[in-house]
């Protein structure tokens, strides 16, 4: 099981954006689209508390949407979380 989750809808270019940046690290991670889900949007919602995409989650523990991985991603913080 990937340790990286990214929930993503179409379309969705923050979504295209993260993925990309984390294919750039070489970092897997498993992709669950959410754009025919209805039910799926409403239960990533209530357990984030968060209505926009992507959602970002390492570990079970949510890291945020692009702007988050992209602010982790620069100060270092995406590579230790993933080094632990």
């Amino acid at each position: 099981m990937s340790r990286v989750t990214v929930y993503s809808t179409d379309p969705c270019p923050f979504c295209v954006q993260a993925k990309a940046l984390l294919s750039k690290r070489g970092i897997d991670f498993n992709e669950i689209n959410l754009a025919k889900d209805p039910a799926g949007r409403a239960e990533l919602a209530e357990r984030t508390g968060m209505m926009t995409f992507p959602r970002v989650i390492i570990d079970g523990e949510v890291l945020g949407g692009f702007t988050e991985l992209r602010a982790a991603d620069a100060s270092g913080h995406l590579a230790d979380k993933l080094a632990a």
